[in-house]
């Protein structure tokens, strides 16, 4: 259950008719999903939302676009949030990510976030050679 009502007609104003039309341009699909239907109830947050969401995962940068989207997947899970990790899945199997991967990358998930709580548990000291400092 949303939060805010899902606008009737989004498009109707001009801001987000221009980030639906780069949404759709950008992603080369007539489909714009439920996350930028529900910000539209504010556009300047839609705009600067989608900014940072194209400028990051749409641009060309040192990681590959399945290696974003994989992370994208980790975050979500790690945060909770059903929705990016449906979205974000569908995402990753689109840019080709197999059922191997997929399992492999479930399987880091569920080892860093047992590690993680231990550690956390522990309240263990950061080993020293792990310092920036003492990094190659």
């Amino acid at each position: 259950m949303s939060t805010t009502a899902k606008h009737p007609d989004p498009e109707s104003d001009p801001r987000v008719k221009a980030v639906f039309d780069d949404i759709r341009a950008t992603r080369k699909s007539d489909f714009v999903n439920n996350m930028w239907h529900y910000l539209a109830f504010d556009s300047g947050l839609l705009e600067k939302t989608w900014a940072e969401v194209k400028a990051v995962m749409a641009t060309p940068s040192a990681l590959d676009p399945l290696v974003k989207e994989m992370l994208y997947i980790a975050v979500s899970v790690t945060n909770g949030c059903g929705y990016c990790a449906h979205s974000h899945t569908a995402a990753a199997k689109a840019k080709g990510m197999t059922a191997a991967q997929h399992a492999d990358l479930l399987r880091v998930i569920a080892l860093a976030a047992k590690t993680n709580q231990l550690a956390t548990a522990l309240q263990l000291p950061v080993d020293p050679v792990f310092d920036a400092d003492h990094l190659p």
